[in-house]
């Protein structure tokens, strides 16, 4: 008889996006993404950070107004990273997310063909960038759903 404890698709899914988040070295702001196919395969995975040959010791970390000083003009996004980062077509896709995308990761998800975001937090709520984002979504109809908290525990695992 098989165990009936087992997690679901979207708990699955979320869990490799926020192992993902991990391995971002922003000392703020760790986000991570997860694209997966209508077979329930993962096609593209990304977090936040600096793009290839920009040193992470040299560029800068800080989230303040000063624009070449801050790291805004530099970081990837998690999910450009995850839509990079996979080698096959995204047609009909969803993408897991620990942070509701921005206005400008939205124009990729949209362009890139997937069709679902399923996001943690939306802790930018409100702000011009998260309307915008759910301004083009909505006229594209890409479905967007905010997932429970949620926690993952090794109770009952075996290695057997």
């Amino acid at each position: 008889m098989k165990r009936n404890n087992y997690i679901d698709w979207d708990t699955y899914f979320m869990g490799v996006a926020i192992l993902s988040s991990m391995r971002s070295k922003d000392p703020n702001t760790q986000v991570g993404a997860c694209i997966v196919n209508t077979k329930k395969r993962i096609v593209g995975i990304g977090y936040n950070g600096f793009p290839y040959g920009c040193d992470d010791d040299v560029f800068p970390w800080e989230n303040n107004d000063d624009f070449l000083g801050s790291k805004y003009p530099y970081v990837v996004h998690a999910e450009p990273n995850a839509i990079l980062n996979s080698s096959c077509s995204l047609e009909d896709t969803s993408i897991y997310v620990t942070l509701f995308p921005c206005h400008e990761c939205v124009k990729l998800i949209i362009q890139s063909g997937i069709r679902e975001i399923i996001y943690l937090s939306d802790k930018y709520e409100g702000t011009e960038s998260d309307l915008a984002a759910k301004k083009m979504l909505d006229a594209a109809k890409i479905r967007y759903r905010k997932m429970d908290a949620f926690t993952i525990t090794l109770e009952g695992h075996t290695n057997d």
